[in-house]
Order: structure tokens, then C-alpha cells, then sequence
């Protein structure tokens, strides 16, 4: 308990209000060993009561990688004149400035959602070398995923997430977590909750679309030797080839589902309302478009749509 209240201290404390006195010392001087974030506001200024809040918060989110500093701009008049003749537009606040090594590295004016603000702060970081906790936290979830852990990376995805309620890759880690683990009602709901604002984010296709498809290939496994059977009698079962990617995908044999789509794509181009396209796209977005197999299959596919 005491090294989490030393913690808070600490990131309270990369919490300031600032002044034209000591502006070259919080801000310009700081930024050379942290990125500074100003904050010029206005008690006056409606927007600024929204946005200061969200950068407070944000701010303690980065545990101590970020710093902020606050400027009422009728409190420090000599101060804002000093940084227009500079070239700082300071005409409206709020206005939000991101010092690095003592220079001017980024800013932006009036209120802005919490996940623009967010990409600043990440931005401003990444320039520094640095990076948000939680991203740090994403790509360990990431690797405990790709590495067959399901119950790891679920519980790092969740706590995301009890941070970052719309962060569309812990939604997105979460739902494939769970359905590594076979719990595919918990994966179903997590579908359903996903924030609407984040809903068509291509993190969130491609893991509801990887949903879809494997409770397609469950079914189609089952079948499988029906289908091979019926290609065996008859190449040109554009149904049983279909059906048999499907199996072959949720087989984890992408090379061989991407393929059977494309011979029906090169045989039938049209067949079942361009069905067999259709299914090799929900692939793609299920397997991620930086997929080798997925990159390999669209240049197939784009040889065969434009030959």
C-alpha cells in the first residue's frame, strides 16, 4: 500500500500550475529529460473545464513519463505576448502545447476527445523515445496471444481496459483471448460491448469477423470428409469447395482455404453473388491485412480480378 501511495505522489506530482517566472525551469529546461505538455487556459474559458480534467488524467495514466504543466494565460499576460512574437497562436484557449528537448514540438486548440488527446500525449512520447504504460502492457497481452496463453493475455487485455475503456486492440485481444480459451459466450458478449465509437475500428472487425468464421468452421469440420468427397466426385462443387475453406480456416490451414476460394474466384468469378470473394475479404480482416498468408493471397486475388 505505501508503494502505491508513493506512486500517485510521484505522478501528482508531474502536476503543475506554472507561471512566467519559472516557465524556462518547468517547462523549457524540464522537457530536455521529460516531455512537457503546457496547458494555457482561462478560468473564463468553458472548454478548458472539459479538457484540463481529461489531461490531468491523462497525465497520471503515463505514470511519470509525461509531464504537465498549467498556464492561466490572464494570470501570466508578459509570458503569452513573449510566445506570440514567437509564434505560438495563443489568441484562443485552451491551447496545448508538447515541448521536447526544449523546443516547440507539437500542439493543438480547443476541447478534443479523450483518444485524440491520447494520440497527442502517445506522439509526443514516441518523439521522445518513449511510450504509454499501457501500450507497453498491450504488446506483452499481444505476445502472450500470439504465444497460445489465452488466460494471460485475456487478464492483461482487462486491465487495459479497466484503464482505457475504448481501446480498440485490448477489445479486440480480449475478444480472441477468450476465444482461444473456448469461452465463446464471454466472447460473444464481449462483442456486444464494445463501445458503439469504436464498434467498426479494423481491430474489432477482424476479431468479430474471426468469431464468425470460426463458429462457420466448427460446423464445416464436421463435414470436412463431405466435402472432400463431393470435390473428389465433381472439381466444380463451387459449394463444397466454399464450405471446405471454411473448415480449412478454422483448421488454421490459411494457405489452403485462401487457396480453394481463389479456385473458385478463377473458375467462377460470379458464382453465388461473388460469395467466394466475399469470404477470402473476412479472412483477410480475421488473419490482419499484415498477415503474410493474407498479403500472398491479395496478390493472387489481384492477379485474377485484373488478368
Amino acid at each position: 500500500m505505501d508503494q502505491l501511495i508513493g506512486q500517485n505522489a510521484a505522478t501528482d506530482a508531474m502536476i503543475i500550475d506554472g507561471d512566467q517566472a519559472n516557465f524556462m525551469k518547468d517547462v523549457v529546461e524540464a522537457s530536455r529529460t521529460i516531455p512537457v505538455l503546457v496547458d494555457f487556459w482561462a478560468t473564463w474559458c468553458g472548454p478548458c473545464k472539459t479538457l484540463t480534467p481529461t489531461l490531468e488524467k491523462i497525465v497520471r495514466g503515463a505514470g511519470g513519463r509525461v509531464k504537465l504543466v498549467k498556464i492561466d494565460i490572464d494570470q501570466n499576460r508578459a509570458l503569452v505576448q513573449q510566445l506570440m512574437q514567437m509564434g505560438v497562436p495563443l489568441q484562443s484557449v485552451p491551447t496545448v502545447v508538447g515541448f521536447h528537448n526544449g523546443q516547440l514540438a507539437d500542439m493543438f486548440q480547443g476541447a478534443q476527445p479523450e483518444s485524440e488527446i491520447k494520440r497527442f500525449v502517445e506522439a509526443l512520447l514516441k518523439l521522445a523515445g518513449g511510450s504509454m504504460p499501457g501500450a507497453d502492457l498491450l504488446a506483452e497481452a499481444k505476445a502472450a496471444l500470439d504465444a497460445g496463453d489465452g488466460e494471460n493475455a485475456g487478464g492483461m487485455f482487462s486491465h487495459i481496459l479497466q484503464q482505457e475503456p475504448e481501446n480498440p486492440e485490448a477489445w479486440a485481444g480480449l475478444i480472441r483471448a477468450l476465444m482461444l480459451l473456448g469461452r465463446d459466450e464471454d466472447a460473444q458478449q464481449a462483442i456486444d460491448s464494445v463501445p458503439a465509437k469504436i464498434a467498426d475500428h479494423a481491430e474489432i472487425a477482424g476479431a468479430r469477423s474471426a468469431f464468425t468464421l470460426a463458429a462457420e468452421g466448427r460446423r464445416a469440420r464436421e463435414l470436412l470428409g463431405t466435402f472432400e468427397a463431393r470435390l473428389a466426385a465433381d472439381a466444380d462443387d463451387h459449394e463444397a469447395r466454399y464450405e471446405l475453406a471454411t473448415a480449412l480456416n478454422a483448421m488454421d490451414r490459411r494457405d489452403e482455404a485462401a487457396d480453394a476460394l481463389l479456385t473458385i474466384i478463377r473458375k467462377a468469378r460470379t458464382w453465388n453473388e461473388g460469395a467466394a470473394r466475399l469470404q477470402l475479404l473476412k479472412f483477410f480482416e480475421a488473419w490482419g491485412f499484415d498477415d503474410e498468408t493474407t498479403m500472398a493471397a491479395r496478390r493472387k486475388l489481384s492477379a485474377l480480378l485484373f488478368s
